[in-house]
């Protein structure tokens, strides 16, 4: 018996082959990200059989809309073809690529080739090429777009009647083609599917520098808590520095039992006000504020204030639960349990926690557990807080994350989620994947030129770009590196100058600016931690560098080459213990060289070599570049040009390019 015939194709086989598709965030799994005006490149290889001309559009619509906007695309080299777009709003989109064999093209292709051949007796092509000019006119009479479809009937009818050598002037003028790409013939059309996804976020999302301060020692006193109402100042301070965002450890109820002494010491004295991230007391939870720092109404009043002056405040998102919180009595479900049944506290051997109770995100309960955490972040949405610095989210389910994320930005689209996990790089990235905004990076610990290179360069050229925007920190409560221990100010001014033109997003713990730098043990902790006690500073104190900060992040503000995240290209000099890189914005009309001294306590010198090309000079071009920082103008000329530094005056340049 012969074998049945094969069932007949449940749809209409692909006209077009579309491959290769970028960017995608494991093959699509996870959206693309951008903010809204950035563009996007869509790349694709789009083929077919036999030798039709093709034709493409990206296409691209927001989720729940229900039509799709166009952009034309080109192909590049290969079957290689591209096209770029961008954003207006906020929100998850679909992206996809629709292409086709032209037959108005191939036409064109065709008869040009015939023409070229001395073909003489072309009347049958002729009428083939009015035939497809018909039709394109009567789609344009269907769509109702009456003026286009009278524009190529009578393009139609001159081509029918024009000689074969007036046909190809008549028939390839950029009018012509583009009314005949609007409205070609894409019945046999091949469409991606699935499309790509794409995460468009408001610009702070890329573009933001963050201040860190204990809203408990906001007066600077160490025998007097600090409140909301005396927190404005600091934010004052901020803005006058140039920080647009300033975000704030836990501001709830601290618990008593366990509490924390000064120095991280396990026996709190009388009056030791404990640590921020021992969540709950007999005030309450998650969703109450320690009295001392007032009510919440004093927060929103704290809020508001802030946004008058230009700055978000942000709030830590710890999900740290102390012995006192409510959750224990009302959910005890939700923890660990040691086998005698006590509940377990939270350990990062050698390091214990005895003032921490950590959630169990794989309890019987989690559906429930879950839903709580979400209602805690929406209950700060409501009371107008769109920035979130997320506790050591490495140390709980990426799914988790991923909903928790979803949930909030599906109310409050703007959000701004800030991953504070110093941890392995897989887990760094699955939780940018999975929607953290930005992320905490080793940057901290990068220090030398080569470190610094290739870090950079992972982050900036790679498939991280597309999903993974770093923020960079020179310090936090938790890390004094060991590079700034004891260091001159130049340190500190290089490191702040490095993190602030590397990356587009950075941020400081409050006393950066007075170059604190007293560790404590040895390690790479504070003596003194504020984590611990109230804190004396005289916030006005005289060797600061707040004006030195300020222009740095006015000079960011002012130059879109800063302003953009991969456009970083690092310059050969001559000098390892110096870098040298440049930021090109995407107009070109802006760049931006930094040339730094990798060394906080010697002179440096060396060879600075530029691509003169790549900077839009001719060869041994003169030319002219402003330090920005120093408000100093030199003239170069050629490739390689002479940079000397010295970190007591002059820790770096940070030079435009002048016209």
């Amino acid at each position: 018996m012969p074998e049945k015939s094969p069932k007949l194709l449940s749809r209409r086989p692909d006209t077009v082959f579309i491959t290769g598709l970028s960017p995608l965030v494991d093959g699509g799994r996870y959206p693309t990200k951008r903010v809204v005006g950035e563009p996007l490149e869509v790349q694709a290889d789009i083929f077919k059989d036999g030798h039709d001309v093709l034709a493409a559009v990206l296409k691209r619509r927001k989720k729940g809309a229900r039509l799709w906007e166009e952009t034309r695309m080109f192909p590049t080299h290969n079957d290689r073809w591209a096209a770029t777009c961008a954003f207006p709003d906020i929100g998850h989109y679909n992206v996809t690529i629709e292409a086709w064999s032209d037959p108005y093209l191939s036409w064109l292709h065709d008869f040009s080739r015939r023409l070229e051949g001395g073909q003489e007796n072309l009347h049958t092509e002729t009428q083939e090429g009015a035939k497809i000019i018909q039709a394109a006119a009567e789609s344009a009479a269907e769509g109702r777009a009456e003026k286009d479809a009278e524009t190529l009937e009578q393009l139609a009818a001159a081509v029918e009647r024009a000689d074969p050598a007036e046909v190809m002037r008549q028939a390839e003028t950029p009018a012509a083609l583009e009314l005949m790409f609007q409205w070609a013939d894409r019945s046999k059309s091949t469409v991606m599917d699935p499309p790509l996804p794409v995460f468009i976020e408001r610009p702070k999302a890329q573009f933001s520098a963050w201040y860190e301060f204990f809203p408990r020692s906001a007066k600077g006193s160490g025998d007097s808590h600090s409140t909301f109402r005396d927190c404005l100042e600091r934010v004052k301070d901020a803005r006058d520095m140039g920080f647009d965002i300033v975000y704030l450890p836990p501001i709830h109820p601290i618990g008593i039992a366990h509490r924390k002494g000064k120095n991280n010491s396990l026996n709190a004295e009388p009056g030791d006000v404990g640590s921020p991230w021992a969540i709950g007391g007999p005030a309450g939870g998650h969703f109450a504020i320690e009295p001392q720092l007032g009510t919440v109404k004093d927060f929103e009043w704290l809020v508001q204030e802030s946004r008058k002056l230009g700055v978000e405040v942000g709030l830590d998102f710890a999900i740290n639960c102390s012995p006192d919180h409510p959750y224990v009595k009302e959910h005890p479900e939700w923890f660990f349990h040691r086998p005698d049944g006590t509940i377990k506290y939270a350990e990062n051997p050698p390091k214990k926690y005895q003032d921490i109770y950590p959630l169990n995100f794989y309890c019987d309960d989690w559906r429930n557990l879950w839903r709580e955490m979400v209602d805690i972040v929406l209950y700060w949405v409501e009371h107008g807080v769109r920035v979130f610095r997320v506790d050591n989210p490495h140390t709980k389910p990426v799914s988790f994350w991923e909903y928790l994320i979803a949930e909030v930005q599906r109310v409050a689209p703007e959000t701004i989620f800030l991953s504070e996990a110093f941890t392995r790089p897989k887990m760094m990235q699955a939780l940018a994947k999975s929607g953290f905004t930005q992320s905490y990076t080793y940057f901290t610990w990068r220090v030398s030129k080569q470190e610094l290179t290739d870090y950079v360069t992972e982050l900036t050229k790679g498939e991280m770009r597309e999903y993974f925007r770093p923020n960079f920190w020179p310090n936090t409560p938790d890390i004094l590196p060991y590079h700034l221990q004891h260091a001159p100010p130049a340190a500190f001014k290089l490191r702040a100058a490095l993190a602030a033109t590397l990356s587009t997003s950075w941020g400081i713990y409050s006393g950066y600016e007075f170059c604190e730098n007293d560790p404590f043990g040895g390690k790479e902790e504070y003596n003194h931690s504020e984590k611990y006690q109230l804190t004396e500073r005289d916030w006005d104190a005289p060797g600061n560098i707040k004006r030195f900060i300020a222009r740095l992040n006015q000079i960011r503000v002012e130059n879109p080459a800063l302003q953009e995240f991969a456009n970083v290209e690092f310059l050969p000099v001559d000098n390892d213990r110096m870098l040298g890189f440049y930021k090109r914005s995407g107009d070109g009309k802006n760049i931006i060289l930094v040339v730094a001294n990798l060394d906080f306590h010697q002179e440096q010198h060396t060879n600075l070599h530029l691509p003169l090309e790549k900077l839009g000079l001719e060869r041994d071009a003169a030319f002219r570049v402003e330090d920005l920082m120093f408000d100093e103008i030199y003239d170069w000329q050629g490739s390689t040009n002479y940079v000397h530094l010295d970190p007591r005056s002059k820790p770096l340049h940070i030079l435009k390019l002048l016209p």
